[in-house]
C-alpha cells in the first residue's frame, strides 16, 4: 500500500508515468522535462504561459529546475526489489534471473526490460504502456484480443475485430498512442483558451 501510495507521488500528472528527468516551476509542481516542453511549446503562440496543475501564469516562458535528489529518489524505486515483487512484472525475453519490466507492448502481449526495450519495433502500432502482469484488461470483452484502436466517433477502445468485423466496422479510427497524444494536446489547448477568457481575480493572482 504504501509502495503505491509512493508511486502516485512520483508519477507526472501530463503523461502519468514515472517522472524522466524530473524539473520543476517556480510554482513547486513537478513534471518530466519533455512532458513540460512540449506543454510551454504549445502555449507559446497564444503567449501565455502557465503551471498544467495550478494555472499559475509566467508574464515570460519559465525556467525549469532540475531535482536530482527527485531524479534519484524515482530511479531508486524503479530499481527497488519489493516493487518488482509487488507488480510481479518482469522481461518475458530474459533467461533467469529475469530483469524487471519497464514496458509492456500491447501489440506483442510482452513485457521487456531495458535491454530488451531497445531492440523492440519503433512502430507506431506497436503501444507501449506501464508493465501489466495481465493483459485481461487490455483486452476487449468481445472478441478477447488486445485493444489496439480508438474509435472517435464512439469514443472507444477496440480491438482488430470490432474495426473489421464488428460494431466499428466502416469507421476511421487510430492507434491508442496516436490517440493519446492527439488528447494531451487538446487539454494544453484546452486549457490555454480557458485562461485567457477566465476573469482574472486579483486576489487569488497574488498569493501565486
Amino acid at each position: 500500500m504504501a509502495s503505491a501510495e509512493l508511486r502516485d507521488e512520483l508519477d507526472c500528472s501530463i503523461c502519468l508515468s514515472l517522472y524522466t528527468d524530473p524539473v520543476s516551476l517556480r510554482c513547486g509542481h513537478f513534471f518530466c522535462r519533455s512532458c513540460i516542453v512540449s506543454a510551454l511549446d504549445a502555449q507559446e503562440a497564444a503567449g501565455v504561459y502557465s503551471c498544467p496543475d495550478c494555472r499559475a501564469e509566467y508574464p515570460e516562458r519559465p525556467t525549469l529546475e532540475k531535482n536530482r535528489k527527485l531524479r534519484n529518489i524515482v530511479e531508486r524505486f524503479s530499481s527497488a526489489q519489493p516493487e518488482m515483487e509487488e507488480t510481479g512484472t518482469f522481461c518475458t525475453y530474459c533467461d533467469s534471473p529475469a530483469a524487471p519490466a519497464v514496458r509492456t507492448c500491447l501489440q506483442c502481449e510482452a513485457s521487456f526490460c531495458e535491454k530488451h526495450l531497445s531492440r523492440h519495433s519503433k512502430s507506431s502500432e506497436h503501444t507501449l504502456v506501464e508493465p501489466k502482469v495481465t493483459l485481461e484488461e487490455r483486452k476487449c470483452s468481445t472478441h478477447k484480443e488486445v485493444l489496439k484502436y480508438y474509435c472517435p466517433i464512439d469514443k472507444a477502445c477496440i480491438c482488430v475485430s470490432c474495426w473489421v468485423a464488428g460494431d466499428h466496422n466502416g469507421h476511421d479510427v487510430e492507434p491508442l498512442n496516436v490517440a493519446l497524444e492527439k488528447k494531451k494536446e487538446e487539454m494544453t489547448i484546452y486549457y490555454t483558451r480557458k485562461l485567457q477568457t477566465e476573469p482574472k481575480d486579483s486576489s487569488v493572482q497574488k498569493c501565486l
